[in-house]
């Protein structure tokens, strides 16, 4: 089904440096965006790009539905992580917010995503496919790096991806940390970045291979496989050596930047 876009855009933008290449990419084609921002670490970057960033805490749901509607937002795309650990660390929740905690029946990824979705639809707001404005950054198949991975390497590959697309079923996580066919790490709530350090310690003396890929009938309005160079960073420091992803359904955020980084420290990337 195609989608009519609307001049005004709205990003809801979690951590990292997706949500400023999203906000860069839609200004560059002539869209307004404003953004909801839920997180400090790239709020100087999207006041660049757009006409508007309003700040909000993680349980701030009673303002942020009011902001929505003051701002005449139809259609509003997410990008960028928010880590459900926050839940965690007690924040303080507006009354919308604890009402969606008490009625959730599990607070797995997709459950909350989708009764999110289903509140906006209420409101008149339609949730967008993640990658319509970012599509360029979604890798394709093949090996990107000059150092090649090995015969062992690609069979921790192929066993590390059959795990990820188990665990993804279940709505665990999207990454897996492999060494010598043996299982060092599963993500789940702590993120791919803690998966990988903790992975890769046991693995010890190096070598491990990080596999990510995308959730088995994968919403793409939400949660789709994003890595970027602080990814790589950890696996070098932690020893790993191969990361391998879904080709057509994970996001690089800067390819060239993170294959270059590869190269001068004879790690893998690849794309299966």
């Amino acid at each position: 089904m195609s989608i009519t876009l609307e001049n005004k855009q709205c990003l809801m933008a979690g951590d990292g440096m997706l949500p400023v290449k999203m906000a860069q990419a839609a200004k560059e084609n002539g869209f307004e965006v404003v953004a909801i921002s839920l997180s400090g670490d790239n709020y100087k970057d999207l006041t660049k790009y757009c006409s508007k960033v309003l700040s909000f805490g993680f349980g701030q749901a009673d303002s942020i539905k009011q902001a929505l509607i003051d701002e005449n937002i139809k259609q509003l795309t997410f990008l960028g992580k928010v880590s459900k650990t926050m839940l965690l660390k007690r924040p303080k929740l507006e009354p919308m917010a604890i009402e969606f905690l008490k009625e959730a029946p599990k607070l797995n990824d997709d459950a909350i995503m989708l009764k999110i979705v289903s509140l906006m639809e209420e409101i008149g707001i339609t949730i967008l496919d993640q990658t319509i404005f970012i599509k360029s950054l979604m890798v394709q198949k093949g090996v990107m790096t000059k150092t090649q991975p090995t015969e062992s390497q690609m069979q921790d590959v192929e066993y590390g991806y059959k795990i990820a697309k188990e665990m993804g079923n279940l709505d665990i996580g999207q990454s897996v940390v492999m060494k010598n066919k043996m299982i060092m790490a599963v993500e789940a709530i702590e993120g791919t970045d803690k998966c990988i350090k903790r992975g890769a310690k046991l693995a010890r003396h190096g070598g491990a291979v990080v596999v990510k890929v995308a959730k088995p009938n994968q919403d793409k309005r939400f949660d789709i496989p994003t890595v970027g160079l602080k990814t790589l960073r950890v696996m070098k420091h932690y020893g790993a050596s191969v990361l391998a992803l879904e080709a057509g359904e994970t996001i690089i955020v800067n390819q060239e930047a993170m294959v270059k980084y590869a190269d001068k420290n004879n790690m893998v990337i690849l794309a299966v």
